[in-house]
């Protein structure tokens, strides 16, 4: 009986019993067979059951599984919600029934008998071809929006860069007397040699002794080092007329050209760390040199066919560097202008900070690092201490008048205080009237947050100090009372640390990079407490 069952469960058609399908039949017992020889099950199975002999279990399911598969496969074709994008072209996933397969979206495959048969769309083909080719060979893949209009500035920058540097290593030969015709050709070799000597001695002098300012001051330093660079091509222009100068001259605008040099090397990291925005700044380096290469070919190419047009007249072409000059330094500079406005640092200076300051207390909001670098622009120092109470990071100076109120302040110091506040007095330039200013002083170990919480405490007693009725600027001390001095310091201090925190977090969000203030050598003296 347990073997009936079990093969019903598997396969009830291959079980005919009559008392299966009558319930009042009898069951006759079977008398067990009297011989010493055990009954064989399979053999017994086999005729109870009538199973074939060739018949497989396994195989029949297979077979089975296999047929519902089939049934259950869709035949039609449809595509996939996938798209794959990879060097300027796009596949999506498609299904066609019997198997997976990768379909372009655009077919950028071009050949003459399209082009024969379809003469606009093979035009637009060939175009988006090119376009992504030259964008690939140019360009990063990730990189902040205004990286592209940087790239416009600076391909009008170097062309006519490239240019004047051909002309006035030509007018240099010239003034050697090499001839006209061999003076082009052997320009990069004369540009190679002058690299030498003094000049690389002058760069040396120069990056040591104005390293922090590359931080600091970026845009400033590049753009006056541009200015520098236009006007080294410019005495290597007037060689010609003074050769016996040839020496002198020479040496005067190879210092100025590595000079130039030293700082566009340091700083093309910082412009290149601000575009790269999936931290892929090898790339963008990368792309860079292939950029600068390409950009420098033109600009000899402009220059060679200025000097094959004016080749029959010697006189035109000697006078051609002059003619050319003020209008490719004008343009040059004006495209160095123009690409560092979309240069966006994400680091904080002193000054950035400043502004993102006044900005949170004053209107409460967060200026973005396009919003300071419209602001801010190629940050001319002149442009520096006109406002009202203008906040200085350093020591004291003593050869200023320092109010009455530094020494006491000075004289109220705890071992917990990492900087303290106070006013000075001081004249800038031919000026002699004194104007009042605040300074903030660092004590040696201190952290970001501590420069940051002085910073926005220092804004916080200028703010008060500018709307306060006793804020004359002519007047010898704002507040003669001391204990109304001490008691504003109290106040911005607990307002300083209860809303930095808060200014941090906001700062974070809008991408700046709040890990450290990058100072300036005078912003990064620092004082040591002494308990006495």
């Amino acid at each position: 009986m347990q073997s009936s069952l079990c093969a019903t469960s598997i396969n009830s058609t291959y079980c005919h019993h009559s008392w299966a399908s009558s319930p009042n039949a009898k069951i006759s017992l079977i008398e067990p067979a009297k011989t010493v020889k055990p009954l064989r099950v399979v053999s017994s199975l086999k005729s109870s059951f009538n199973f074939h002999k060739d018949f497989d279990f396994k195989k029949e399911y297979h077979q089975n599984h296999k047929n519902q598969q089939e049934q259950e496969q869709p035949t039609n074709s449809y595509q996939l919600p996938i798209v794959i994008r990879s060097s300027g072209s796009a596949s999506r996933y498609f299904w066609d029934g019997n198997g997976l397969k990768l379909v372009p979206i655009h077919d950028n495959s071009f050949s003459l008998w399209d082009f024969c048969l379809d003469f606009d769309d093979a035009v637009r083909r060939l175009v988006r071809i090119c376009n992504s080719a030259l964008r690939n060979f140019f360009l990063p893949r990730e990189v902040s929006g205004n990286y592209l209009e940087y790239v416009k500035w600076k391909l009008l920058h170097r062309v006519f860069s490239s240019a004047l540097q051909v002309l006035a290593t030509q007018a240099m030969f010239r003034a050697i007397g090499i001839g006209y015709k061999r003076s082009l050709p052997s320009a990069a070799a004369l540009n190679w040699v002058l690299k030498d000597g003094l000049g690389r001695l002058s760069r040396c002098i120069y990056t040591a002794s104005l390293a922090s300012a590359f931080d600091t001051n970026l845009k400033r330093v590049r753009f006056s080092t541009s200015v520098l660079f236009s006007l080294s091509i410019g005495v290597e222009l007037l060689t010609p007329l003074f050769p016996s100068y040839f020496l002198l001259l020479a040496s005067v605008a190879n210092i100025a050209k590595q000079i130039s040099l030293a700082c566009y090397l340091a700083t093309g990291t910082a412009v290149h760390r601000s575009f790269a925005v999936a931290d892929n700044l090898g790339e963008v380096s990368a792309k860079a040199q292939i950029q600068t290469v390409c950009f420098d070919n033109l600009g000899l190419v402009l220059a060679v066919l200025l000097n094959i047009m004016l080749r029959n007249n010697q006189r035109l072409q000697a006078a051609l560097p002059f003619v050319v000059y003020p209008i490719f330094s004008a343009i040059d500079l004006f495209g160095i202008y123009q690409g560092l406005k979309h240069v966006h640092l994400q680091t904080l200076t002193k000054d950035r900070l400043e502004i993102i300051i006044n900005a949170w207390i004053h209107q409460k909001y967060i200026p973005s690092p396009a919003d300071i670098s419209r602001e801010e622009g190629i940050n001319c120092s002149w442009r520096k201490g006109r406002e009202l109470w203008p906040i200085r990071i350093g020591c004291l100076n003593v050869r200023g008048q320092l109010p009455h109120l530094a020494m006491l302040t000075m004289q109220a110091l705890k071992d917990e205080d990492f900087y303290f506040i106070c006013m000075e007095r001081f004249s800038k330039g031919l000026s002699r009237i004194g104007r009042h200013g605040i300074v903030l002083s660092i004590r040696e170990g201190a952290c970001y947050s501590d420069v940051m919480t002085g910073l926005l405490q220092a804004c916080y007693i200028r703010k008060h100090l500018v709307s306060s009725r006793n804020s004359v600027e002519s007047s010898e001390c704002p507040y003669p009372h001391s204990q109304e001095w001490f008691e504003l310091i109290d106040d911005s201090k607990k307002l300083a640390k209860l809303n930095v925190n808060i200014l941090n977090e906001e700062m974070l969000a809008v991408g700046w990079a709040c890990k450290n203030i990058l100072l300036t050598a005078q912003e990064q003296a620092r004082y040591s407490f002494v308990a006495d």
